[in-house]
């Protein structure tokens, strides 16, 4: 048996493939393990993130069985990416969202490369575009959808989701 709850992330490390989370209602924290996020579509949750889950209880404490939804965490003061300053936020928004591949993202270096499916160039992805969309970091051969726009430095990702957004 499984109840619903939500939350917010409390971390969660790609390498070693697990994180927790906090109830807003209380109790122990939830075990957040990595095939439960790779079943919704994601590869790494940023700490903070809101997180609407079903849990249960197992012989090794509560954990996450299924995802419902992730969001960004609110309030974040990151300030805005310099290349997308002088572009009409209504640009950003309608972007088309494409489906792509992770290239290789270096979370140390705060970027990273993703191809898009036929088009043999590169589309550039800042870290800072990640965690306004509630994730951490990718990893190579990951499959995601990715709002594009032509940027000061060439092909840029404005947003970033499951891959099934990009299929519907």
């Amino acid at each position: 048996m499984t109840d619903r709850v939500r939350g917010r992330v409390k971390w969660f490390d790609l390498n070693k493939g697990f994180g927790f989370v906090l109830c807003d209602e209380g109790g122990s924290d939830v075990l957040l393990h990595a095939n439960v996020l790779r079943n919704f579509g994601q590869s790494s949750v940023v700490e903070g993130a809101f997180i609407d889950l079903e849990i249960q209880q197992t012989e090794r404490g509560v954990q996450a069985v299924l995802i419902h939804e992730i969001r960004p965490p609110e309030g974040t003061d990151t300030p805005g990416l310099a290349d997308f300053e002088d572009i009409d936020p209504e640009v950003l928004r309608n972007a088309p969202l494409v489906p792509a591949r992770i290239k290789w993202f270096d979370k140390a270096k705060g970027f990273g490369f993703a191809n898009t499916f036929g088009d043999p160039g590169d589309v550039f992805l800042h870290i800072e575009v990640l965690r306004r969309c509630g994730l951490a970091d990718l990893q190579a051969g990951e499959a995601l959808a990715i709002r594009v726009i032509e940027g000061k430095r060439g092909r840029m990702a404005t947003e970033v989701s499951a891959w099934e957004t990009a299929i519907k």
